[in-house]
């Protein structure tokens, strides 16, 4: 056998071995790029997605921000409101406050003359009660002079 021979040989050997593989890794290569491209399209429609998602997070956090901002004045203007409202209700219960001392200050000064009146009337009462028991007491006395002075006149008649 000549080289010839034994090298057509290997090369149809290696052809028959190799070229079968390789077909096959050729077809595996073809399925791993179409897979990497579906990947990469999948890559690219999540990052899309993310990029989309941190805008509508980034338009949310303004959002937010504005409704606090708003939150924040209405409840300064609230405050506000509330404060007034406490300044005002201060002033009139101070104002009623006042007003309810000066009347009771006033029934008081009223109350004692009365008061005042009323004693007058229970000393003239009085009075007048003493000088009744007095009165009767003069009665008597004057019968008991009147008897004393009949017995005298009857003792000096006898």
């Amino acid at each position: 056998m000549d080289i010839t021979n034994i090298t057509n040989i290997v090369r149809t050997a290696l052809q028959e071995m190799i070229v079968p593989e390789l077909n096959s890794i050729k077809k595996e290569n073809a399925e791993i790029k179409t897979s990497l491209v579906l990947i990469n399209k999948r890559l690219d429609d999540m990052n899309s997605h993310l990029v989309d998602q941190s805008r509508r997070i980034d338009e949310t956090n303004k959002r937010i921000a504005a409704v606090r901002t708003e939150l924040t004045g209405r409840i300064n203007e609230t405050n506000k409101g509330i404060e007034a409202v406490r300044e005002g209700l201060t002033k009139k219960i101070d104002t009623v406050r006042e007003e309810l001392a000066q009347e009771i200050r006033d029934v008081r000064i009223e109350l004692r003359a009365e008061i005042a009146k009323t004693n007058t009337r229970i000393d003239r009462l009085y009075e007048v009660i003493v000088r009744r028991d007095e009165h009767h007491k003069l009665e008597q006395r004057v019968a008991n002079l009147e008897r004393d002075v009949s017995e005298l006149k009857r003792r000096l008649a006898a």
